[in-house]
């Protein structure tokens, strides 16, 4: 289950930024997940309080934000959404895409109490 080890990897990125603001205590986690990313949302939901256990982030609220998955076309070089398994260009058709989104996980807010 690596989706422990990911979360683990968070808290230590979280504690290093609240660390850094002087922060007593995180009360949400805001982090952007693409489909394409190798960790599974529910996993995560279920990783995250034990690694979460025993730090500044325990009993903090965790937000999962999906991603879309963007291609770029290199044939018409339209940007468009397109599905897991058909990485086609959404205008035409093309399979000569690159991906542009839908494979991160972004750490993109922190909520925390600041220390007085």
């Amino acid at each position: 289950m690596h989706e422990l080890a990911i979360c683990q990897a968070l808290i230590g990125q979280v504690e290093q930024i609240t660390l850094d603001n002087n922060a007593e205590k995180v009360t949400r986690i805001v982090v952007k997940i693409g489909p394409l990313s190798g960790a599974e949302a529910p996993l995560i939901e279920r990783a995250y309080p034990m690694a979460a256990a025993g730090t500044i982030a325990e009993n903090s609220l965790l937000v999962l934000e999906t991603m879309p998955i963007r291609v770029r076309c290199k044939s018409c070089l339209a940007e468009t959404e397109a599905s897991a398994n058909r990485l086609l260009c959404g205008e035409c058709g093309d399979f000569h895409t690159e991906l542009i989104s839908g494979d991160e996980m972004l750490l993109a807010a922190i909520e925390f109490d600041k220390a007085n």
